[in-house]
């Protein structure tokens, strides 16, 4: 297995709507990331903060998959992506340096 990290954005359309609006999606993909979590997958999820630790740069999603292609198709049933929310893109990480995490 191979880790991939996730990046994302809201788009412009997105970030405009009051976050109620965004509220039931971000709901969703919370709840996707512990379903597939609890389901055995391997990954690490969060946003990404300023340095005042405000919201809004982002998320990051690492994960393992078997393939690049594998990696794509699962990301597309996360429903921020599903929704039209976020800009993102995938790539594989390779480590070459650490303490064995993850």
């Amino acid at each position: 297995m191979a880790w991939f990290v996730k990046t994302e954005t809201f788009t412009a359309v997105a970030a405009a709507l009051p976050v109620e609006q965004r509220r039931p999606t971000l709901e969703a993909h919370r709840r996707w990331v512990a379903d597939e979590a609890a389901a055995g997958r391997r990954l690490r999820s969060g946003y990404l903060v300023d340095g005042d630790r405000r919201p809004g740069g982002g998320g990051l999603l690492m994960f393992e998959a078997s393939s690049y292609a594998d990696a794509l198709a699962w990301v597309q049933n996360d429903p921020m992506i599903r929704d039209g929310l976020v800009d993102w893109q995938v790539q594989e990480w390779i480590p070459v340096s650490g303490d064995g995490w993850p």
